[in-house]
């Protein structure tokens, strides 16, 4: 039977977060690394709206936001228990993270694009939700104990995009726990294996063509 279908973008956080969780659970999938400016004509017939992750499950069920793909992935299997960390407050984190982080960190990441306000302004609003993971990371190793759970490989990959903004000023500023924190999981196996890099599915789709 044909492997489900994830179509991915290596650098794209939300699809690195759904690798992460499909890496964690061991789940086989067969991951078609895309390139944004040629993307695949199935992955657009499955799902229109043309971002990544995209999965296409063996009976056709097309999930198109990381967040299902995640879940989908821990229902398989979830050795570690991330699903059972403080199941109030994970949605809370992601929803902030996925929401007024992310916009504060896309006009700090393109703020040229955005010259109503200063990059430190823009900075600013993003350090507020930054605040708010020191303190947690004050308490232990991770965001909801000391293990991993689904609310830190949610944020993880934005945290790090925030951090390569302007890597002089992160490594500067004075969120230690968090700068801890956003280590240990970039010299993670998991996230190494995750990053690897592949042939994307055009040049798989051109070596195919060719033969």
């Amino acid at each position: 039977m044909p492997l489900p279908i994830l179509y991915s973008y290596r650098r794209c956080p939300y699809a690195m977060r759904a690798r992460m969780a499909i890496k964690y659970a061991n789940v086989s999938v067969d991951i078609r690394d895309i390139e944004l400016k040629e993307k695949p004509a199935e992955m657009l017939i499955a799902s229109p709206k043309g971002t990544v992750p995209v999965l296409v499950l063996q009976d056709g069920q097309v999930l198109e936001q990381s967040l299902d793909i995640m879940y989908w992935a821990l229902q398989q299997r979830d050795i570690d228990g991330w699903l059972t960390a403080d199941k109030p407050l994970t949605p809370r984190l992601i929803a902030e993270n996925d929401g007024s982080f992310k916009q504060a960190l896309d006009k700090y990441k393109y703020a040229i694009r955005f010259p109503e306000q200063s990059v430190e302004f823009y900075r600013a609003q993003a350090e507020v939700f930054l605040q708010k993971l020191e303190r947690l990371l004050a308490k232990s190793v991770f965001l909801l104990g000391d293990k991993v759970s689904l609310a830190d490989i949610a944020l993880f990959p934005f945290i790090r995009q925030f951090s390569g903004v302007d890597p002089v000023w992160f490594e500067a500023a004075a969120y230690l726990k968090l700068k801890a924190w956003l280590k240990q999981l970039v010299d993670s196996d998991l996230f190494v294996d995750i990053m690897q890099k592949q042939p994307t599915y055009a040049d798989k789709q051109a070596v195919l063509i060719a033969d």
